[in-house]
């Protein structure tokens, strides 16, 4: 495998997806869960699209999620989620989840959530060092810092 770019902090990941109705509570706000939800979506993805499924040996936890909601996003809505890799630890990745609406990009994120998947293998429990091969897997489907 030639590593053109492993994951280096600042890089970014995005993915636009729809808010559905069901997403939002009876004013249409999207609701609180729902950001959690769209977060590991995007997580989810971004795991999926570098090949890192949990192959029975090694998968990733999520270890912390926070998420603080700085203005409503109403349906009918597409958002945009932007994962910004915050700090590679020997067995962690700490992630900024911002969360964007398509429709209104200039207000800025409606919402800033902080991630930390932890590598861990799934026959003993305990986190495991990030391989060479899965940052430089992640590197690749994520946009370099600038």
């Amino acid at each position: 495998m030639t590593i053109d770019h492993s994951l280096a902090p600042g890089d970014v990941f995005e993915v636009d997806l729809p808010m559905r109705w069901a997403d939002a509570d009876m004013l249409q706000h999207l609701n609180n869960a729902a950001y959690f939800r769209f977060m590991e979506e995007a997580r989810i993805r971004m795991l999926a699209a570098a090949g890192l499924k949990a192959d029975g040996s090694v998968g990733n936890v999520v270890a912390h999620c926070a998420c603080d909601f700085l203005r409503p996003i109403t349906y009918p809505a597409t958002v945009r989620v932007k994962l910004v890799v915050e700090r590679i630890g020997r067995t962690s990745l700490t992630q900024i989840n911002d969360i964007y609406v398509i429709e209104d990009l200039a207000f800025g994120p409606y919402a800033r959530g902080k991630t930390v998947l932890v590598s861990m293998d799934n026959a003993t429990g305990k986190p495991t060092p990030w391989t060479p091969e899965a940052l430089a897997a992640l590197g690749q489907v994520c946009r370099a810092a600038v």
